[in-house]
């Protein structure tokens, strides 16, 4: 069975979730410290769940990504396992350098939230569509349009220099963008202001992962906003934003 770390900073509060996500398609997930003594080495993958790690002080994922901690999860990265970061391990990946991961510096940011509707902290559902080359985390996915909840305040992917978004396009690192329920991709459907709509983006290499919405909080039919289920059994079946675990197993498989 493949193990992965689910990854406990102070502050993180979709731990639970999100071992429960990666338990559920056959994946081992432990709930690792940030303090742990564990050699990282037994994993094969790594998950960075969302929360308030550290209160967000400074900005959101900035003191969880200068951890020693993460140190080793850049090294872990860099032989190819799996990095998913979900929320504000989404955060964490851009603030440590690892997304979009071109230069090996940080030259990205999440900024805070801008909406017409509603400043700040913003909760609700969302659609979004798989967009890039076939990764660690897609492989399941066609043009899919996924039912998606995000939970965030700042996450608003940005940077000043346009020729980096260019080449995050032409590399086909852009994973998942924010789209209308027809899988149109336009500024009616983006929740934050995300330059270009994004929602996700990976490293050149396919194997890290930094999302903004919560797969994990749409995992199973039940947890859908439209309640279609017909029983027990359906309730429990895995709803589509779930194939993003079920590729991280295979990735490793």
């Amino acid at each position: 069975m493949k193990k992965i770390a689910v990854i406990y900073f102070p502050g993180t509060n979709c731990e639970n979730e999100t071992k429960l996500a990666c338990d559920a398609v056959g994946m081992q997930a432990d709930i690792l410290r940030w303090n742990t003594k564990k050699d990282l080495d037994e994993y094969d993958g790594f998950v960075l769940p969302g929360g308030w790690s550290y209160e967000d002080r400074i900005r959101a994922g900035v003191i969880s990504a200068k951890d020693p901690l993460m140190q080793k999860i850049k090294e872990q990265a860099k032989k190819g396992k799996p990095v998913l970061g979900i929320c504000n391990g989404c955060q964490i990946l851009v603030e440590a350098g690892l997304i979009p991961g071109l230069k090996d510096k940080v030259h990205m940011a999440v900024a805070p939230n801008i909406n017409p509707v509603v400043s700040g902290y913003y909760c609700t559902w969302v659609k979004i569509k798989n967009v890039g080359k076939k990764n660690a985390f897609n492989a399941f996915y066609e043009e899919d349009i996924i039912d998606i909840p995000i939970a965030h305040g700042e996450g608003r992917f940005v940077t000043n220099d346009v020729q980096l978004v260019e080449g995050l396009e032409k590399n086909d690192q852009i994973v998942f963008k924010y789209c209308d329920e027809n899988g149109t991709i336009n500024a009616a459907a983006n929740p934050n202001g995300s330059t270009a709509n994004i929602a996700g983006i990976s490293n050149k290499k396919g194997n890290v992962l930094a999302m903004m919405p919560h797969p994990e909080r749409a995992f199973f039919k039940k947890h859908l906003k439209e309640k279609t289920m017909n029983n027990f059994e359906d309730a429990m079946s895995l709803a589509a934003a779930a194939k993003i675990f079920e590729s991280m197993r295979e990735y490793i498989r």
